[in-house]
């Protein structure tokens, strides 16, 4: 049994140890990495992943923080997939999301992983999705999937979550974000964090008339939350357990099936570009030589490079 085979079978017995040592694989792309995903792939499908989106200073992990703890008073193993954004000068994050989850760490039920983005956009790391295959592989009933903070289009998290929660803030421009595109579309359920702040009941308002401008048949619900206060945390736990319930409809088993095609084109745009390339050698740096000098311009060169791989 080679040793990325041996790690799945201890993963998959809740080894704690082996979950992280996996997710350290995948997020690094080491050898054994594809073999733990095809192993874990039909256990990686049990639980529900729940995205937790928007933008910076909006109080997301604040909020995941009170949404675990009500998880784990309701005796269910929670697995926390936490995206810091990397340093564009050393590559590095700093993974703050494990500073303000860190009451949970003594808990053998929860397991937290902070990832940086490594350059890649759309609020979610490259190696996000094999991540949080490992933990629900590993038995998570809920996976709560935080992104960097996000703008209007960088929607990737709706992609590899169940369910996608927005949450806003008042006074940060965030009503008008909302108004424009992205997350409009993409969302769930919308939460008003920070409720106890003056414009709050202005920022709900105004998404309200943004939803009902919009072509959205169902228009997801807007509530207000003060993670720090503890208030609106009831009715925003039912309303994720009302979409969580949907998803086992007909409606919902159509949309995870779209979501999942999704997923696969995604990682075919990725694994082809890499391959090509590969493939293209010093041609590729030979024609954007050729675009330097003027003899050809990008798009003619793509097409040459295409053409002759």
């Amino acid at each position: 049994m080679t040793v990325a085979l041996e790690l799945a079978e201890r993963l998959l017995q809740g080894d704690v140890r082996a979950l992280a040592r996996a997710c350290r694989i995948a997020d690094d792309r080491l050898p054994g990495h594809r073999e733990l995903a095809s192993r874990l792939h039909a256990q990686g499908r049990a639980g529900w992943v729940l995205g937790v989106t928007g933008s910076p200073g909006v109080g997301k992990s604040t909020l995941c923080d009170a949404l675990v703890t009500r998880f784990r008073q309701r005796g269910e193993r929670v697995g926390v997939v936490a995206v810091d954004p990397s340093s564009p000068f050393h590559g590095g994050a700093l993974l703050g999301d494990r500073i303000r989850l860190q009451r949970h760490f003594e808990d053998p039920e929860v397991f937290i992983r902070s990832l940086a983005t490594r350059g890649a956009v759309g609020g979610l790391s490259r190696s996000a999705a094999d991540v949080i295959r490992l933990v629900r592989a590993w038995g998570a009933r809920v996976t709560l999937v935080e992104t960097v903070g996000v703008g209007q289009d960088e929607i990737e998290v709706s992609r590899s979550a169940h369910t996608t929660l927005v949450v806003l803030a008042p006074g940060l421009g965030d009503g008008v974000q909302a108004l424009k595109a992205g997350l409009l579309e993409t969302a769930d359920l919308f939460a008003v964090n920070k409720a106890d702040r003056e414009g709050a009941e202005r920022t709900a308002a105004d998404l309200e008339v943004a939803l009902e401008l919009s072509a959205r048949p169902q228009r997801p619900p807007v509530l207000r939350t003060s993670a720090t206060q503890h208030q609106g945390l009831d009715e925003l736990f039912v309303a994720l357990d009302e979409h969580r319930a949907w998803l086992g409809t007909p409606e919902g088993d159509e949309r995870t099936a779209s979501r999942e095609r999704e997923a696969i084109q995604s990682f075919l745009r990725e694994e082809l570009g890499e391959r090509l390339v590969l493939a293209l050698g010093q041609t590729l740096p030979a024609a954007a030589e050729r675009v330097r000098l003027g003899e050809l311009d990008p798009y003619a060169a793509a097409e040459e490079l295409w053409l002759t791989r």
